[in-house]
C-alpha cells in the first residue's frame, strides 16, 4: 500500500517523537477514563451523603487529574504537529530533488501544473493524515476499548446498548465516507487542471492581451474553477452530515440510557453516580468511534495523494547523471558525434538520424535547417538534457554518459532557445555559472553581450531586481543577459541555441564581433535561423528531417547544397552573403 509505505518511511527518522506522542496520549487517555469514576464517587459518596470533606477531597483529585489530562494531550499534540510538519518538509524536499533530476521527457510526462500540485497540495494531505493519525493513535483505540470495559464494569446489563449504538455509528458515518471517497481523486485532478490554466494565463498574459482574449480566458478559468467548487460543494454536503449524525446518535444513546436506568434507580437497584459514569463512558466510546471514522474519512484522499507522490519519487530519470564518472578530460575540447540517432518517446520516427561530425577547440560550428529539422535536439545531446537513442556523443574521447556530471557541466556554457532568468537581481543571475565572479567580470561579460548600456541605465545596476522568468525586461535584454551568464562561467564549449534571434542586425553583428576574441580558444556550437549570423563559421551543418544534408563553409555550401541555397534565398540575402 503506497500510503502506508510512504508514511512509515517518512516517520522513521522521527520515531522518538512518535514514542513521546504515544506516552503522553496514554497518560491523557488514562486520566480521561478515570474522570467519570471520580465524578460518580463525588455524586454517590459526597453529594448523596452531604459529605462536604469528601466532595472537596475528590474535587481536588478530579481537578489534578483534569490538569494532567490537559498537559499530557497538549504535549502529545505538540509532538504530533512537529512530526507531521517535519515529514511534510522532508517529502517536499524529496519531491523537489527528484523533479530536479528529471529530463524533459519526465517533465512532459507529469506536466508542470501536476508536479506543483504534487509537491504542495498532495504533500499537505499526507501531512494532515499523519498529524491526525498520531493524535488519535492511542486516543481512539484505548478510549474505545477502555470505555467499553469500564462501562460494563459499572453496568453489565446495558451491554446491549453499546452493541447497538456503536455499529449504528459506524454504518451511518461509513456510508457517507464511502460515497465521498471517489470524489477525492477527482478533486486532485481538478486542482491540477486549475493550476495548469492559471499558470498558462499568467505566463501568457502578453499574448492574451495582444489578441484581446482576456474575456475568453476569464471564462475558461471560471469554468474549471466552478468544476472544482461544485465538487467541493458535493463533498461538503456529505461531510457536513457527519457531525449532526454523531451528535444525534450520542444524544439518543443518552436518552436511552436514562430511559432504561430510571426504573432501576427508582427501585434502588442503581446509583445515580453509576448511571452518570455509564453515560460518560458511552459518550467516550462513541467519540472514539467518531475519531476512527474521521480518520477513515481522511484516508481516501491521502491515499490518492500518496500514490501521486510515490509516482514522482519512483520515476527514474531517463538521463542518469553519474557521480562516479570520468573526471580526466583535460586538454583542448574536442566534440565528436558518432552515428548518433535520437527518438523522442512515443515518436514514430527518429528526430535525428546518422549524425556524425567532429569539432575542435577554436572552431565555430553552425547548425541550420528548417523548422523541425532537429537542430535543438542535436544541441541538447551535448549537455545531456536528453540522451542519444543510438550512437555516441564524445567529449575529448569520452562518452558524455560516462563523464562525471559536474565535469561535463563545468565544460559547457548553454544559452537556451527560450532565455530564462530567475527571480533575484541582475548580478545573481549572471553568477549562476560562477558564484565567485567579481563585479568587474560581470561588467566585462555584459560588455561582450551588448548588455552593459541597459544594465548601467537601471537604477541599481547589477543589484537591479529581475522578476521570475525575466518578465520585467524585454526579450532582447533577456537574451543578452543569458549570453552574459554563459560568458561569466568561462566554459570551453559554448552552446548557442538560436540565441541571437531577438537581437536586431546591428546588435547581432556587434555581439558576434565582441564574442570572437573571447571564444577564440573554445568550441562554439551555434543553432541559427539567420544566415547572416553564421557566414563566418568554420563548419556549417545543414539539417533536413533529422539528417545532415550538407556540410562545409558558407561558400562551399552555396555551391554544393541545394537545401542551403534555398534557405539563403528564402531570407532574401543571397547577394548580401555571397
Amino acid at each position: 500500500m503506497p500510503l502506508l509505505r510512504l508514511v512509515l518511511r517518512a516517520l522513521k527518522p522521527y520515531l522518538p517523537w512518535v514514542l513521546l506522542v504515544v506516552l503522553f496520549q496514554t497518560i491523557g487517555v488514562m486520566a480521561a477514563l478515570y474522570l467519570p469514576t471520580i465524578n460518580a464517587d463525588i455524586i454517590d459518596d459526597g453529594v448523596a451523603q452531604a459529605d462536604i470533606p469528601v466532595i472537596w477531597r475528590l474535587g481536588w483529585i478530579m481537578t489534578a487529574v483534569s490538569f494532567g489530562n490537559i498537559v499530557a494531550l497538549v504535549l502529545a499534540n505538540y509532538f504530533s504537529a512537529r512530526s507531521a510538519m517535519s515529514v511534510g518538509r522532508d517529502l517536499r524536499t524529496r519531491v523537489f530533488g527528484q523533479v530536479q533530476s528529471f529530463s524533459p521527457r519526465e517533465m512532459s510526462e507529469f506536466g508542470t501544473p501536476s508536479l506543483i500540485t504534487r509537491s504542495t497540495n498532495d504533500v499537505q494531505q499526507v501531512q494532515l493524515l499523519i498529524f491526525f493519525s498520531l493524535n488519535f493513535l492511542v486516543q481512539a483505540p484505548v478510549t474505545g476499548i477502555g470505555g467499553v470495559i469500564l462501562a460494563l464494569s459499572v453496568e453489565p446489563g446495558m451491554a446491549w446498548l453499546i452493541a447497538v449504538m456503536v455499529p449504528v455509528m459506524l454504518v451511518s458515518v461509513g456510508f457517507l465516507i464511502l460515497k465521498a471517497a471517489p470524489m477525492f481523486r477527482q478533486m486532485q485532478e481538478k486542482i491540477d487542471r486549475i493550476n495548469g490554466v492559471l499558470r498558462e494565463q499568467i505566463t501568457g498574459i502578453r499574448v492574451l492581451r495582444a489578441f484581446v482574449r482576456e474575456e475568453r480566458e476569464r471564462e475558461r478559468y471560471e469554468e474549471v474553477n466552478f468544476e472544482l467548487t461544485d465538487l467541493n460543494r458535493r463533498i461538503g454536503l456529505l461531510m457536513i452530515l457527519i457531525n449532526p449524525i454523531i451528535m444525534f446518535i450520542i444524544n439518543v444513546s443518552s436518552v436511552l440510557v436514562l430511559a432504561v436506568a430510571a426504573p432501576r434507580i427508582d427501585a434502588g437497584q442503581m446509583e445515580i453516580g453509576s448511571i452518570t459514569a455509564f453515560i460518560a463512558y458511552l459518550i467516550q466510546i462513541l467519540i472514539a468511534v467518531m475519531m476512527a471514522t474521521f480518520m477513515t474519512m481522511m484516508i481516501p484522499r491521502a491515499m490518492v495523494s500518496a500514490e501521486r507522490i510515490t509516482a514522482v519519487l519512483s520515476t527514474d530519470t531517463s538521463v542518469v547523471q553519474r557521480t562516479d564518472g570520468v573526471r580526466d578530460v583535460e586538454g583542448p575540447v574536442e566534440l565528436t558525434f558518432e552515428d548518433v540517432s535520437f527518438t523522442y518517446p512515443g515518436a514514430e520516427k527518429p528526430v535525428l538520424e546518422d549524425i556524425s561530425f567532429t569539432a575542435r577547440a577554436g572552431q565555430t560550428v553552425a547548425i541550420i535547417g528548417g523548422t523541425g529539422a532537429g537542430k535543438t535536439s542535436l544541441l541538447n545531446l551535448v549537455p545531456r538534457l536528453v540522451d542519444v537513442s543510438e550512437g555516441r556523443v564524445l567529449l575529448n574521447g569520452h562518452d558524455v554518459r560516462d563523464l562525471h556530471a559536474q565535469v561535463l557541466w563545468d565544460r559547457v556554457g548553454l544559452v537556451p532557445q527560450r532565455p530564462y532568468l530567475f527571480s533575484g537581481t541582475v548580478g545573481s543571475n549572471l553568477r549562476f555559472g560562477n558564484p565567485d565572479a567579481t563585479d568587474e567580470e560581470l561588467w566585462q561579460a555584459l560588455t561582450i553581450a551588448q548588455g552593459r548600456d541597459f544594465v548601467a541605465a537601471m537604477p541599481l545596476q547589477l543589484d537591479s531586481p529581475i522578476a521570475q522568468g525575466g518578465t520585467n525586461v524585454s526579450g532582447g535584454q533577456r537574451q543578452r543577459l543569458c549570453i552574459a551568464r554563459a560568458l561569466v562561467a568561462k566554459p570551453s564549449l559554448f552552446l548557442f541555441d538560436d540565441s541571437f534571434s531577438a537581437l536586431d542586425l546591428t546588435t547581432d553583428a556587434k555581439l558576434r564581433r565582441a564574442l570572437a576574441p573571447h571564444t577564440r580558444d573554445a568550441l562554439v556550437l551555434v543553432v541559427a535561423q539567420r544566415v547572416t549570423t553564421i557566414t563566418g563559421a568554420d563548419l556549417i551543418l545543414v539539417l533536413d528531417h533529422g539528417r545532415i544534408v550538407g556540410r562545409g563553409t558558407h561558400t562551399e555550401l552555396l555551391e554544393s547544397s541545394e537545401t542551403y541555397r534555398e534557405i539563403v534565398r528564402s531570407q532574401g540575402v543571397e547577394e548580401e552573403v555571397a
